[in-house]
């Protein structure tokens, strides 16, 4: 693949300006990626494959961008999008507090979850991609042999970090459809779209207008076999403890809808390609920066 073991500043112009379609994948569908993400138009996990997720990424920063919505970055999407000259790729020099834990595998039972005092990163590559949005076969593709467990190692991440807050938003749009969730201001623009996971045949999105009820971040998660219909026969009511393998991750957005949220995942890799319990789901990271632009009051539309 073209992204191992990029140097930071090793993009080419070709690749700069390349045309990027479906089922491409490179250094070109990277670069667009942290892009993207860097004007808060996320694809979810930067994987450097062009895949549903990218393609409703484009497509919404075309339509704010006054672009044609082609869902395919040509010329002029890339001539807006290089406005941004910040590197896409930097050299990050791993931290204590990326390798320090603790890192403790995750058990499946509902009744094994509710024994762990907090339900944190299983490794510190996972800390380190959730950190730089990115996935860890990525990651390891872009540090080949390195196994991220040292303090003081230099490795290459996207340059996503640090990323100014997004405006206060006046609106949330869920869009069953094409699996997104648009952030609109005071005046009906939208400042940010993510990917999103959104229900199932057996709990629907709960179509309608709603608003912010209020914002969790870290929440513990109350987990109640009754409002689920997987549930095994056994199971019973548990209390999991907070952290970013929390089935409901670091952020639960609370709904006028009882028992519905907008929330992160410990999974976002799944995140707009399976189905949920009828809440909103997005990455952790996506979550936080969401969460931050909303208050109790902000109205929140979900639709076909």
């Amino acid at each position: 693949m073209a992204t191992q073991r990029l140097a930071p500043d090793s993009l080419s112009e070709i690749e700069r300006a390349q045309p990027i379609t479906a089922k491409m994948k490179g250094s070109a569908v990277l670069r667009a990626q942290v892009l993207l993400d860097r004007a808060y138009f996320s694809s979810g996990e930067i994987d450097a494959v062009y895949g549903q997720n990218l393609r409703n990424a484009i497509r919404g920063y075309q339509k704010t961008n006054g672009l044609q919505d082609t869902g395919t970055i040509d010329a002029p999407t890339w001539a807006v999008l290089n406005t941004d000259t910040a590197p896409v790729l930097v050299p990050y020099t791993i931290l204590d507090t990326d390798v320090a834990g603790p890192f403790t595998p995750i058990p499946a039972e509902w009744e094994d979850k509710a024994k762990m005092k907090a339900l944190g990163y299983t490794s510190a590559k996972e800390a380190l991609s959730e950190k730089f949005h990115v996935s860890p076969k990525l990651l390891a593709q872009l540090n080949p042999g390195n196994n991220f467990g040292s303090a003081g190692e230099e490795i290459v991440v996207p340059n996503v970090a640090g990323n100014p807050d997004l405006p206060k938003g006046a609106k949330i749009i869920v869009d069953k459809s094409d699996k997104t969730l648009s952030l609109a201001d005071a005046d009906g623009k939208i400042i940010a779209q993510f990917p999103v996971t959104t229900g199932s045949k057996y709990d629907p999105l709960p179509l309608g207008n709603w608003k912010v009820k209020g914002v969790a971040r870290n929440p513990a998660f109350h987990y109640n076999p009754k409002l689920f219909w997987d549930a095994d026969a056994g199971d019973t009511k548990a209390k999991i403890a907070a952290g970013p393998n929390n089935p409901v991750g670091v952020v639960w957005i609370d709904l006028t809808k009882e028992h519905y949220g907008i929330h992160g995942t410990p999974e976002p890799s799944t995140i707009g390609k399976t189905q949920s319990h009828g809440c909103v789901r997005l990455t952790n990271w996506d979550a936080t920066a969401l969460a931050q632009a909303v208050v109790t009051g902000v109205e929140v539309l979900l639709q076909e």
